[in-house]
């Protein structure tokens, strides 16, 4: 795939061969707002104002990133209604869990496919691994709700996330910012703009950040020498003070006596990041821009708290419920003394809960010395990757433009996980994971008409992904031990045409289609420590082929009519997809199963507003939309036929079909001069309508009803959606006169209502509903090109959860959870230049 960077060039040149017969004036870049304060879009392929777009699109600038103190992605969620981005916990590695509109995915694996489209400068980033963007040098960021699969295309079903960089302009200006903070907290970032020469620019940006973890990992031997408390510690999350089965035998310490027992500050920051652009434009009518980043993310795993033991049995090792004498924590072939490497005696209970800012994790298989992972298996985690685009833009006539974007990435990514967050040998797991990149997209815009009433893009589509997904799995109570190392192949070609029709002033018809073919090869590897196949169930696995293939066609036509300079109502039918395959993590032959595209159809009506002399605006959407052969994961694949079918099990299958409505609601308010108000809200309703029944190998599988305990449920919610939620902010500019500049407060607030983090709602998985208040005080100097500001996020320092891992569904015996960041500071100063 490597050999494919030169058709970078390759483009370049064959646009420059015919440069002299061009003579036009080719478009500025567009800017990020209009003198009126609107935001230019491009999601219909060309420049909009956001108000004239029919579009649900939450589109927030670089000034207004700043004054809300956000700096990656899944921060700008909040504010964004019926989204969801959250960094994932230990289990994913440095991955997202994005959901629009109660669809997407969490699950990190390189197999499976993402439901919302990920887009830096209009390429496509096909895993949710890295997807944790930093908000580098960015012009704007446009969310765009629900299907997009004529515009967006692959994966964007639910929706997508397009950021935008600053592209370079030879102004020979640029800023540099320094912030310190919470747990020494240290940001530097910088950009600096330049000209080279007649015609040639060139930017960079970089980024450097660290921070002190927030979740102590603590040597439990070193806490508790004599086995441990006999009572919960009083600020733990659950049943604090409730007693608890106490210890038998001790714990050896890994850590000196008299040291404070702290292995590792979980939870840290450490990450660099660069971005340079040469941007060329040797005539009037060729623009050229080349794009080159880097980023290493090399840190502590993100910080977990164990909240809950259970058994497979049902029962539940937690103070609420008793803890029965020598409890079956497996079968006899996999007693108790197998995850316990210390000597049998010793149970996995809540003895282990450490507090809502610690854990226990202790990253160890032993004594298992056939099984040595521990050297790799340290609790870091590591991502680098790196990637290189180019952008030409061709004005082949007046009213013709030829875009090709081409773009190659790759990265490494090493995790690993300690998942029962205990000092027993229970299940550890490290992951190191390849991925290769290739796309290349081509669109042709053009209007024509007396009045250019018609605007259209035609285009084509190709990418080519390989990954490569090496896991050192010992599943202690599951009893398998293997290495596997699968790789995956994927293509995906697609053709599309848009078309918008202003037959008569004020009445636009929008239109598309897109046809999309993708085809997936799967290759399975088990094998054991020492390089040979791995044993029962797993051998016939290895060597193994999956292969899956699909195609599809999705519409979408918007009739938009503009009743006045200050109303705009648009009604909308959209489709979209999210790309099927087989099965990535199969532990027997029957299991490596194919499972369907999910498709969606949605309804959409909406209004775009402002009014009060444009001091308010109003923008409102509601949607009903048909989400059909939904892609979820069996833990428990029950069938009537065929022994050892059955469990363990990560069976991803077309689970069935649901209803989706809602309502989302997005204001500015200008009521003074100075004085800004913003606002969103969103209601959402779903419900699942039936499941599946369908034939394996094996026998007959059923998902979801009152029968199957491992199955959603009618009346379950998709993982990452909350029902309800809402956000304000405040800002208002004091100019202090005399020479003395101005000040800014503002202030931000946004409630999550109640989500599981798991499409099989229990409270195990249960997130309640949180709010989160942060605050900026920034001053400016009367050139604006000093400021200094104090931040301070969760300001009432509310503990909540980002994600919770509830393995009690599988089988594994635990629940653990990620908590939200506790009250922080910083200060900063910014200086342009």
């Amino acid at each position: 795939m490597k050999s494919r960077i030169p058709l970078l060039c390759s483009s370049a040149f064959a646009i420059l061969a015919a440069q002299p017969a061009l003579a036009q004036d080719a478009p500025a870049s567009p800017p990020p707002e209009t003198q009126s304060g609107d935001i230019v879009v491009t999601a219909q392929f060309r420049e909009q104002r956001l108000q004239d777009t029919p579009l649900a699109i939450t589109a927030v600038n670089s000034e207004m990133l700043e004054a809300r103190s956000q700096t990656d992605i899944s921060q700008v969620a909040s504010q964004a209604p019926s989204v969801t981005l959250k960094p994932q916990g230990a289990a994913f590695g440095p991955s997202l869990a994005a959901n629009i509109r109660g669809v997407g995915q969490y699950d990190f694996n390189p197999a499976l496919e993402p439901g919302v489209g990920l887009y830096v400068d209009d390429v496509y980033y096909a895993t949710l691994t890295g997807s944790i963007f930093d908000l580098l040098d960015l012009e704007r960021v446009e969310i765009l709700r629900g299907p997009q699969g004529t515009l967006a295309g692959r994966n964007s079903i639910g929706g997508a996330v397009k950021l935008y960089s600053q592209r370079p302009e030879g102004s020979n200006t640029g800023s540099i910012t320094a912030a310190y903070g919470s747990r020494d907290r240290v940001d530097l970032r910088g950009s600096f703009d330049f000209n080279i020469t007649d015609g040639l620019d060139a930017r960079i940006a970089g980024v450097a950040k660290r921070q002190d973890g927030y979740v102590q990992r603590l040597d439990f031997g070193c806490v508790y020498p004599t086995g441990g408390p006999a009572t919960l510690p009083a600020d733990a999350p659950l049943n604090a003070g409730a007693p608890i089965n106490p210890a038998v035998g001790g714990i050896p310490a890994r850590l000196p006596s008299g040291s404070d027992c702290v292995v590792a500050d979980e939870g840290e920051v450490d990450y660099m990041g660069l971005r340079g652009q040469v941007r060329w434009r040797p005539t009037d009518t060729i623009d050229i821009n080349i794009i080159g980043d880097y980023t290493i993310d090399d840190r502590w795993q993100v910080g977990s708290v164990l909240l809950e033991t259970y058994y497979p049995n049902g029962v539940l090792a937690s103070p609420r419920f008793p803890l029965p004498a020598n409890p079956p924590y497996n079968t006899a072939t996999n007693p108790t003394r197998d995850i316990n490497p210390f000597g049998p005696g010793i149970a996995y209970d809540t003895r282990f809960v450490c507090g809502p800012y610690c854990n226990f994790a202790s990253y160890t298989n032993e004594p298992d010395t056939t099984w040595p992972i521990r050297d790799q298996a340290d609790g870091r985690i590591k991502f680098e990757g790196w990637g290189v685009s180019g952008q030409i833009d061709w004005d082949v006539a007046e009213t013709v433009q030829l875009v090709s974007i081409t773009a190659y990435r790759e990265y490494t990514s090493n995790f690993s996980n300690d998942n029962d967050t205990s000092p027993m040998a229970h299940s550890l797991g490290y992951g190191p994971l390849t991925f290769e990149f290739f796309s290349q997209e081509l669109r042709l815009n053009g209007t024509f008409g007396s009045n250019e009433e018609i605007n259209y893009t035609v285009g084509a589509y190709y990418s080519d992904q390989q990954s490569v997904y090496t896991s050192f799995q010992g599943l202690r109570g599951s009893g398998l031990r293997f290495v596997q190392s699968d790789p995956v192949d994927l293509t995906s070609k697609a053709v599309f045409a848009n078309v918008s029709w202003t037959p008569i002033d004020d009445l636009t018809l929008n239109g598309g289609i897109r046809y999309t073919e993708e085809d997936k090869t799967y290759t399975y590897s088990r094998k054991n420590p020492e390089g040979g196949v791995a044993g029962p169930p797993l051998t016939a696995l290895d060597g193994l082929v999956g292969e899956a293939s699909a195609e599809h066609v999705d519409y979408r036509l918007a009739l938009q009519y503009r009743w006045s300079d200050e109303f705009m109502t648009y009604a909308q039918y959209s489709t979209g997809f999210k790309g099927g395959g087989v099965n990535p993590r199969p532990f027997f032959p029957q299991q490596v199963l194919p499972f369907g595209p999910e498709t969606l159809e949605s309804f959409e009506l909406g209004f775009k507003s402002d009014f009060w002399d444009r001091r308010v605006r109003l923008n409102v959407a509601g949607f009903f939309s048909n989400y059909n052969d939904i892609q979820l994961t069996l833990t428990n694949c029950t069938v009537q036929a065929g022994a050892g079918f059955g469990a363990p099990c990560a069976l991803p299958v077309n689970a069935g079909n649901a209803d989706v409505k809602g309502i989302e609601v997005e204001t500015t308010i200008t009521p003074i001069d100075g004085l800004l108000i913003d606002a969103a809200a969103a209601f959402l309703d779903f419900d699942y309508k039936e499941f599946a029944s369908f034939d394996t190998p094996a026998g007959p599988v059923s998902v979801g009803g009152p029968t199957n305990i491992n199955a959603p449920q009618f009346g379950d919610y998709p993982a990452f959606t909350p029902r309800w939620k809402w956000s304000i902010g405040a800002q208002y500019a004091i100019q202090l006169g005399g020479g003395a500049g101005s000040l800014t407060p503002r202030i931000d607030v946004a409630y999550q209502g109640d989500l599981h983090t798991n499409p099989i709602n229990r409270d195990s998985n249960l997130i309640e509903g949180y709010t989160l208040a942060n605050a900026r005080l920034t001053w400016r100097n009367d050139k604006e090109d000093l400021e200094f500001a104090l931040e301070v996020s969760n300001l009432f320092d509310e503990y909540y959860y980002l994600t919770i891992n509830d393995q009690t569904t599988g089988g594994q015996g635990y629940t653990n959870a990620q908590p939200g960041r506790p009250r922080e500071w910083a200060v900063s100063v910014k200086k342009k230049f």
